[in-house]
């Protein structure tokens, strides 16, 4: 069989409830509905972590990101440190196999050399470093307020910086992301498509504001911002159909995490913090383990493949991700080692399956997901606020939202999930001093 294109497209604090094919009833994205139709959508996608860089190294490693060699870490202001190549990337197993690599868009995995992507695999790459930028200046204006960081044009074309001042940031990586096609259209590729939408700053060309008038100014925005994101993914997909390439291209869309409530979102001036996105009916946000931090919106499609209109509803990790493309494309995915698990027998028809445990960490959260249950430790709703409760157990099927604790009335599996979750962290620890902690200040 010849060898599949795969394409992956990241959005950015994007919510669970914020696609119309995820019940959202005020936001209009047709083109991902559309791939949701040709293909599979899940309900019980995660994250590999609650925000930006961790999840991303999770996704093109297939790692726990602390075993990818990038966590989160507080060290006078939240960072995380940077991707090497002494740990592949989807990019970089692809390339072995004779694909074309390329990214279109937010890297922020590392702004040294050794972790930029030419260095992890990537042959094109057309974007950004940092974890955001200003979407018509280009330039990154986070950490000003504290005095760490100067405003900084950030965007690249490999390793030139080059200057596109007023052209819209996500329709910028949708063209780019075309381009790539155009030029890989008669050999095998791999493209990363990562929009930084709907990532603060929050801005949106008239023309997409436009369609949501009727909804109150928090909503809007973010409804315009999705929805440049949705047409870009139109592009994406009509490009492909262009160039006779949609039944031969698998193409995977997810968010990283959870909606933010980060203040930079809407300057306002009120002590309630702008909200435009929504995790539905799940509890928690952005840097948050509980659900509304990384339940993710996910679908995959591969036109003529796989079962067209499907739900998957067991549970699954983007670590999944990297040995499932892999062995889609040909490779011998016992050259690599993961935390993941090749999904592709299930996608193809083959018996729902999933892991019998799934791990997060996040600074001084830990979790752990088996079967129905959930247990969160020292878990917080919203970044910069107290810890919700010291130990949370939840049954998610009959309690998705999380509300009720059962830690008190199940003992016995609340004790053998915090001694699981506290066993899986050590290790991530142990192996994080032995193999990157040595790195973190120069990579970071």
């Amino acid at each position: 069989m010849e060898k599949p294109n795969v394409i992956i497209i990241m959005t950015d604090d994007q919510g669970y409830g914020d696609l119309s094919c995820m019940g959202s009833t005020d936001f209009v994205t047709p083109h991902l509905d559309q791939l949701a139709k040709e293909g599979i959508r899940f309900t019980s996608m995660y994250s590999g972590s609650p925000v930006c860089s961790p999840s991303r190294a999770a996704l093109l490693t297939g790692r726990y990101p602390g075993n990818a060699g990038v966590r989160a870490i507080l060290a006078g202001h939240r960072r995380a440190s940077g991707l090497t190549p002494e740990v592949p990337t989807i990019a970089a197993a692809l390339k072995k196999l004779g694909y074309k690599t390329g990214i279109s868009g937010k890297w922020h995995l590392g702004l040294k050399e050794e972790c930029r992507p030419n260095s992890n695999g990537f042959d094109e790459f057309s974007g950004f470093l940092a974890g955001c930028l200003d979407y018509y200046s280009h330039i990154f204006y986070y950490g000003m307020a504290d005095g760490h960081t100067d405003p900084t044009h950030d965007l690249w074309e490999n390793e030139k910086e080059v200057y596109a001042n007023g052209e819209y940031l996500t329709e910028r990586i949708t063209r780019k992301s075309v381009e790539f096609i155009q030029r890989h259209k008669d050999e095998p590729f791999f493209l990363y498509t990562a929009y930084n939408a709907p990532h603060y700053p929050m801005h949106a060309p008239e023309k997409y504001i436009k369609r949501f008038e009727h909804l109150p100014p928090d909503r809007r925005i973010m409804a315009a911002m999705i929805s440049a994101v949705d047409d870009g993914v139109g592009e994406i997909r009509a490009e492909l159909e262009r160039q006779g390439l949609l039944e031969n291209t698998i193409i995977y869309f997810q968010s990283d995490n959870g909606p933010s409530r980060e203040t930079r979102n809407w300057l306002d001036g009120t002590e309630d913090p702008y909200y435009g996105g929504t995790a539905g009916i799940f509890t928690g946000h952005k840097f948050s383990l509980f659900e509304g931090g990384i339940r993710v919106p996910a679908i995959i499609s591969w036109k003529g493949h796989i079962t067209e209109g499907k739900v998957i509803d067991s549970h699954h990790i983007a670590t999944d991700i990297f040995p499932t493309m892999l062995e889609a494309c040909g490779a011998n995915t016992n050259e690599y080692y993961t935390d993941g698990e090749s999904i592709l027998d299930m996608l193809l028809g083959g018996e729902e399956k999933t892991h019998e445990y799934i791990f997060w960490e996040m600074e001084g959260q830990t979790a752990v997901r088996y079967g129905k249950y959930k247990l969160v430790l020292n878990g917080v709703l919203v970044e910069g606020e107290e810890q919700r409760a010291d130990v949370f157990l939840s049954d998610l099927e009959k309690d998705p939202g999380e509300k009720n604790n059962l830690a008190e009335e199940l003992p016995e599996l609340t004790s053998m999930l915090e001694e699981k979750a506290l066993s899986w962290r050590k290790g991530i620890e142990e192996n994080w001093d032995k193999k990157f902690a040595k790195n973190y200040k120069s990579l970071t």
